[in-house]
């Protein structure tokens, strides 16, 4: 076993300590609740996770397409299927290494298919993640403004800080990479400023056809808190409607931080958001549950293609035979 698979289990192992010196639960309610779950619920909440993957991919092909960079009469764009594909074996990645390297390596598998440059690929990563922030702020917003009505609670607040946050480095990278990114990069030995070129592309060319992107990414994110919503009526628990889309934008947040799958972050976090109006043992048994979904599922399924992927791609040699374009 790897050292990054060990220390991923590590992980999972302090953060099961932490749980339990953390918050003073009663388990046996907890695990009888888990124990008494609506399956058809458990598998709606599984299957309404997955079906994001596609409008994901769908949303990430036209962002590459948009930036109009393929223009060999090899280069191709990956198809919504596939571009599902990478984003699952990503966040496969993801799930068991730290610093996030699924990123790099989703941007490498397209890059590849496409026979684009990873620079380029790289950067519609980069428009995908804040076409994210965006739509995540206005799930938060929205939310948040419903649920103040009847909860006062400090923590959604300071999760809508984030994402405005978020929303506001993003913006302020992009003005500073539209005005001055090319003059930066003109200091730059000639290899690193062709790929800063690329890669300046390949984030500032997607935000075309915005309607569409943000439509696919609101269907994706509707999936997502669908997801939750399942997981909360499976297990039976009476919750805020307002509060299942903030713990959903929650839980995106803090998958953000560079530990595998964002485990012990991700967990007390949203146990935290959940205390506004749930108790204790409620609050765990549903973030346990949806952990088995967006973390457990996602290694089992994302490695199992990431294996087949692998050895389809050894069998055909195509790394070999065919390298992705220049960097």
């Amino acid at each position: 076993m790897s050292l990054p698979s060990l220390l991923s289990f590590a992980v999972v192992a302090v953060l099961l300590i932490f749980l339990m010196s953390r918050f003073s639960l009663d388990w046996e309610a907890t695990w009888a609740s888990i124990r008494s779950i609506n399956i058809w619920m458990y598998l709606a909440a599984i299957g309404m996770y997955f079906a994001s993957f596609w409008f994901r991919g769908m949303r990430w092909q036209l962002l590459a397409r948009n930036t109009g960079a393929l223009t060999s009469d090899e280069g191709k764009v990956p198809s919504t299927f596939l571009s599902a594909q990478f984003i699952l074996i990503g966040w496969f990645v993801n799930s068991v290494m730290w610093l996030r390297l699924g990123d790099a390596y989703r941007a490498y598998l397209f890059a590849h298919e496409s026979k684009g440059s990873f620079s380029w690929s790289l950067g519609t990563i980069l428009a995908e993640r804040i076409a994210d922030i965006a739509t995540i702020l206005v799930v938060l917003v929205i939310s948040i403004a419903a649920l103040t009505i009847t909860h006062e609670d400090k923590t959604a607040r300071l999760l809508l800080l984030a994402a405005l946050a978020g929303l506001g480095i993003s913006l302020v990278l992009l003005l500073a990479m539209r005005y001055y990114g090319q003059r930066l990069a003109q200091l730059l030995p000639k290899r690193f400023e062709t790929a800063y070129t690329r890669f300046q592309q390949g984030t500032l060319g997607s935000f075309k056809q915005l309607p569409a992107v943000f439509l696919l990414g609101l269907i994706g994110w509707a999936l997502e808190i669908g997801r939750l919503y399942f997981v909360v009526a499976a297990l039976g628990v009476d919750a805020p409607l307002a509060l299942i889309p903030i713990a959903a934008a929650g839980h995106a947040i803090l998958s953000a931080v560079p530990t595998p799958g964002g485990l012990g972050v991700v967990e007390p976090g949203i146990i935290g958001l959940l205390l506004i109006s749930l108790e204790r043992s409620e609050a765990v048994s549903i973030v346990l549950v949806d952990r088995s979904i967006t973390y457990l599922s996602v290694i089992a399924l994302g490695g199992l293609l990431f294996l087949i992927m692998h050895i389809t791609s050894k069998k055909r040699n195509r790394l070999s035979e065919s390298p992705i374009g220049p960097i």
